[in-house]
């Protein structure tokens, strides 16, 4: 096939996305594809500059974006479309984290452009980025998620109804970019100017102590459950893209019948948001028993370090298979997408 990898963007996980592209182009190029690389900063890289860019590692610091998104801006409006290997591609296989690569809108002038992409469609894609949309959708469906307001809200309120700590984080931002665990009412102003930065509306949820358990949807079907114990509080940054930061275990060391209950669930939000292709469903399971879903991911990270890839692993889909597989479901179904 000839597929085209868009990656970078002009987002706070910009190296995550690079990262994802450096594992997926060389599994694809394994496999004896034909493979381009666009960045949606940049447009095509170059050989040099895929070398440069696609290093493979994440690091700790964020990128400073400001200077990137007119750029970006640029490209998607006049440019993408008239690239060759965006026209000419039988699969563009999406590498984007956070932003209008995860959003939604670039799904939508794909759907202009008509080449088949991987991932869920635009509606879809904007639904799962809105936290707080998603979590109505959720809880509608009968998927049990953590009480939350959006700002403003005071710290009676938290005290109130939600109880301390609580975790304080942009609506449409993902990698734990932005987030705080707040544990007491002096710091909430703090991360909320924080969280801020990242977009305009913040949430402020229940924290749900336990453990951290996720699972993938390929297709139509639910990955083995997996459980990730951290080396800080919370599965930040700094634990999902540094090896060793993070213990994973897929699958999941879990009675049979919760491990089925969580991919149940997994597959009832995947549905809910009408996602399409794949997706990571992430859950907490409370001491007491209770499974709390915290968030769906579109684009799931495909790093050295990232979970879905592992969950596939454990399903016993190696990653150039599984990279294959996206490109065959983008291909023969649309997308697979929904919305």
């Amino acid at each position: 096939m000839r597929l085209t990898v868009l990656t970078g963007g002009a987002t706070a996980e910009r190296a995550v996305a690079f990262a994802s592209a450096a594992q997926i182009v060389a599994a694809l190029r394994s496999r004896a594809h034909q493979v381009y690389v666009v960045d949606t900063v940049a447009g095509l890289l170059t050989t040099e500059q895929e070398t440069s860019l696609l290093g493979g590692a994440v690091g700790k610091e964020l990128p400073t974006v400001a200077e990137l998104e007119a750029r970006e801006r640029e490209l998607l409006s006049t440019g993408l479309a008239e690239l060759p290997v965006v026209q000419g591609a039988d699969v563009l296989f999406l590498a984007l984290h956070g932003g209008t690569g995860e959003g939604g809108t670039l799904q939508a002038i794909l759907d202009v452009i008509g080449v088949p992409y991987t991932g869920s469609g635009a509606l879809a894609s904007a639904l799962a980025m809105d936290k707080d949309l998603s979590k109505r959708l959720f809880r509608d469906a009968g998927v049990p998620v953590p009480a939350w307001f959006m700002t403003p809200v005071g710290p009676r309120d938290v005290t109130t109804v939600l109880g301390w700590p609580v975790i304080v984080k942009p609506s449409k931002q993902g990698s734990t970019v932005g987030l705080t665990l707040v544990k007491q009412a002096k710091d909430l102003d703090a991360a909320v100017r924080y969280a801020a930065q990242y977009d305009a509306e913040v949430l402020v949820e229940q924290f749900i102590p336990g453990r951290e358990l996720t699972v993938g949807v390929l297709g139509d079907v639910p990955l083995p459950v997996g459980e990730i114990v951290p080396k800080h509080e919370l599965f930040d940054y700094e634990c999902k893209y540094t090896p060793g930061m993070s213990e994973e275990t897929f699958p999941a060391k879990l009675d049979t019948k919760l491990a089925r209950q969580l991919q149940a669930l997994a597959l009832t939000a995947h549905r809910a948001l009408k996602l399409g292709g794949y997706s990571r469903i992430d859950f907490r399971l409370s001491p007491d028993g209770d499974i709390f879903c915290l968030e769906a991911n579109t684009l799931p990270g495909m790093t050295r370090t990232s979970l879905y890839p592992q969950a596939a692993r454990a399903a016993g889909i190696e990653f150039p298979e599984l990279c294959e597989r996206l490109c065959h479901l983008a291909r023969n179904t649309g997308g697979a997408r929904g919305g």
